[in-house]
């Protein structure tokens, strides 16, 4: 039988259709098409702080190679803060086609001199300009620590469980971060920037203090930055209790061994719980090993991937 070209292309057309209408058919009727999360990727994969910063334009140039969705600017790994470099980064981005997601950024409030915590709070303010400048809608707040234990490497031996400085406890500690964090609200909600609060080491290792922390200051403004990689003890109770928050995942992989530590997580139980809360935001990549980034990020890409799928 001899088909004419108009019969070939509807023949055509209807393969091409089957594969859709299938699935269609597979969905409950009325039933709503489940969000696909996003994935992104940290600067900080490509520099953990020992070497020569990675620069970010060829981290944005790999991101889009591998196919993420987004990157999340390290602010410590910036070259400046001119006009001329922010809007560069601004460029890159868009020209690749990805979002820039989260500004990561260090600040402290947990300090009993009001004028260290005054200086937290306007770098953080600053901050909140510099990502709304870059088109960012949120900025990663730590709660702060007491540093009573002064390196870094001795705290991670400790997962995080500090000491308070003497004279002082915890309670204060909660009051220094809520009312900072409250006095950086107006211009986050003024530029339309996120404020998102990290299970950071420190005041938040202990999911039920980022918890409280939240719940007072409570402002649409500020959410949670949920770490898969930042629990002392079992990550998935706290992945639960916090994954109703969350306003971005940070997920840590470590191909190569960690830099301080390494965990095994299961990524594909932490994608249904992210589900089960409603979570359909960004996952950004942290890839935290010693292996090279050339071929550790795509290997943890492609875990989130199947994972998130």
């Amino acid at each position: 039988m001899t088909l004419t070209r108009r019969e070939a292309l509807q023949i055509g057309g209807a393969a091409a259709l089957a594969p859709i209408a299938s699935s269609l058919e597979a969905q409950p009727a009325g039933a709503p098409a489940r969000p696909r999360i996003r994935l992104a990727v940290s600067t900080y994969s490509y520099w953990h702080f020992k070497t020569e910063k990675y620069p970010i334009e060829k981290v944005i140039d790999s991101a889009a190679a591998l196919g993420f969705d987004g990157v999340e600017i390290l602010h410590r790994q910036m070259d400046n803060e001119t006009p001329a470099y922010v809007s560069g980064l601004k460029q890159a981005a868009f020209r690749n086609g990805l979002d820039l997601v989260m500004l990561s950024i260090h600040q402290d409030f947990v300090d009993p001199d009001p004028a260290a915590r005054k200086k937290d709070v306007d770098h953080t303010i600053r901050c909140i300009q510099l990502a709304s400048d870059l088109g960012i809608p949120a900025i990663r707040l730590n709660s702060g620590r007491w540093n009573t234990i002064k390196s870094f490497d001795d705290l991670m031996k400790v997962k995080g469980d500090e000491p308070p400085i003497a004279g002082y406890t915890d309670e204060d500690a909660f009051k220094w971060c809520i009312e900072s964090i409250e006095a950086c609200l107006p211009v986050a909600e003024k530029a339309g920037v996120i404020l998102a609060l990290e299970n950071h080491w420190g005041l938040t290792t202990r999911p039920e203090n980022l918890l409280r922390i939240y719940k007072a200051v409570k402002s649409p403004w500020l959410g949670i930055n949920l770490d898969t990689g930042n629990f002392a003890t079992d990550p998935y109770a706290g992945l639960e209790l916090l994954a109703p928050h969350a306003v971005i995942v940070q997920a840590k992989t470590y191909y190569g061994g960690g830099e301080w530590y390494t965990l095994d997580l299961d990524y594909p139980r932490i994608a249904g719980i992210l589900r089960k809360a409603g979570f359909h935001g960004y996952v950004s990549l942290e890839m935290e090993g010693k292996e090279t980034p050339d071929t550790a990020v795509a290997k943890s890409l492609d875990v989130l991937r199947r994972a998130f799928a």
